[in-house]
């Protein structure tokens, strides 16, 4: 595989200069001078359609793209990342969640997992002994089941989260529920998280009297007080973990047979990512576009707006996925970059945003490239998505309009569409960031699957918690 800094590569110096050429392009002009550009930059994944039309690229930049991708070894990066090999090389670790929803392809001990989670949350829905569910944990072990939660829970159990050390948070997420009829789940890796733990802690004190535990440390957890243990392992990144014991809660929230097809959705892209050659393949484009943006372009953030109440939490999940992974200044060698790697991601649903800040994505000074979710379960929702992404890419070229009504346009966006927002479509489009992300990290030449950069200021925290 490529070590060298991707600066180095052939394709990086022809893409340099051919952004050169694109500085004076408009949008507007490439759309009325090539009737096809609608159906030339689209591609289609499982249940997912991407329009990248609106980008400000053309075939050749695609080609140049592609090329870089090939010249970073992406096809060899894929494969070991699928076949779950040590992608992650400081931690010298597999990041091998496409095995938690391989199906009957997965390894043995991901099915006995997911066969005791089953079971459990089965009888939880059934029963309704625990009428209330109690997620703790913080980062990738409550924004992912949150999500999942939040989008499709389907009201049979409440199901609720708290992920901050400020008692507040647990407060509120205890607000009417009856100790004897509330089970907490305490997600820890390692079982000695302190926003975790110290939420656990206050649990007991609150008079929590049913805890399950998903961990990897099963002495700890059973130490505690845990009922019940499910496994967390090494190879399962935090921000990668909704598809394993960490979503038991969402479990909990969409059901047994929700949750299985969330899985099958994740796994169509999988697929997908798998099979699909460069220039179609949805995951790809999405990184190659984020690429060209942020590394030839100039733009330093990235918004996502999902037009759907369903997936506000969405914006939220994806910037740990993608700040977290690929927020790094040194590359896979050791070496500093001196090249742009993850921009700035943000963002919130439509068409709340557009009373909010889309002044400064069509009249701003800064150029922000944007992802529209547009999941067609509201014409008014599709109308106004699109007609931003139109607003955004084609500005206004009427020389009456004084200057503060102007718009001027040629700003980069595309439109996943889903029919629908159901698990399946939920695991899709997770699982198309997931793969984004990585593709990224490889152009990059970046460890995707790292954290070390929140090291520090934990470190500190306990230091002046102990009075050193």
């Amino acid at each position: 595989m490529n070590t060298m800094p991707p600066t180095e590569c052939k394709a990086w110096s022809q893409l340099a200069t051919h952004a050169e050429s694109w500085k004076s392009v408009h949008l507007r002009e490439l759309f009325a001078h090539d009737v096809a550009r609608s159906v030339q930059f689209v591609a289609q994944a499982p249940g997912v359609r991407l329009d990248y039309s609106r980008q400000r690229l053309g075939a050749m930049t695609l080609r140049l793209l592609c090329h870089l991708a090939s010249e970073r070894g992406l096809p060899e990066w894929r494969e070991a990342l699928l076949s779950g090999k040590k992608v992650n090389s400081t931690e010298d670790r597999a990041a091998w969640h496409s095995a938690l929803r391989a199906g009957p392809e997965a390894p043995a001990e991901v099915k006995e997992a997911l066969s005791r989670m089953k079971d459990l949350a089965g009888r939880l829905r059934q029963t309704r002994k625990y009428r209330t569910i109690v997620n703790l944990g913080t980062g990738g072990s409550d924004l992912g089941p949150r999500l999942v939660a939040d989008a499709l829970g389907d009201g049979t159990l409440e199901v609720r989260f708290a992920a901050n050390v400020d008692p507040r948070d647990l407060e509120r997420a205890l607000e009417g529920a009856d100790p004897a009829g509330t089970l907490f789940v305490v997600v820890s890796k390692t079982f000695t998280t302190q926003e975790t733990m110290a939420n656990a802690e206050a649990a007991k004190r609150w008079g929590g009297r049913k805890f399950m535990a998903v961990t990897s440390n099963v002495e700890a957890a059973r130490k505690f007080g845990a009922d019940e243990i499910l496994p967390m392992w090494d190879w399962v990144g935090g921000r990668f973990s909704v598809w394993s014991a960490v979503g038991f809660a969402a479990m909990c929230a969409i059901g047994v047979q929700g949750f299985d097809e969330l899985l099958s959705g994740a796994k169509d892209i999988d697929e997908h990512f798998r099979e699909a050659p460069l220039e179609k393949n949805v995951p790809v484009l999405m990184a190659l576009a984020g690429v060209w943006n942020a590394n030839f372009l100039g733009a330093a953030t990235h918004a996502v707006l999902p037009y759907s109440n369903a997936l506000r939490l969405f914006p939220s999940y994806l910037q740990q996925l993608e700040m977290e992974s690929n927020g790094k200044r040194v590359d896979r060698e050791g070496r500093l970059v001196d090249y742009a790697t993850a921009p700035v991601l943000w963002g919130m649903e439509g068409t709340v945003s557009q009373h909010s800040f889309h002044q400064l994505l069509h009249q701003g000074t800064q150029i922000v490239p944007v992802d529209f979710i547009d999941i067609s379960s509201n014409e008014l929702l599709t109308a106004n998505a699109r007609a931003q992404a139109d607003a955004l890419a084609f500005g206004t070229d009427d020389p009456a309009l004084p200057a503060h009504k102007q718009y001027p346009g040629n700003r980069p966006s595309s439109i996943l569409l889903l029919e629908g927002l159901s698990p399946r479509n939920l695991g899709r489009l997770i699982a198309l960031y997931e793969h984004k992300v990585f593709v990224q990290g490889v152009l990059w030449n970046l460890n995707s699957f790292d954290q070390w950069g929140v090291e520090l200021g934990k470190e500190m925290a306990r230091k002046l918690l102990s009075g050193r």
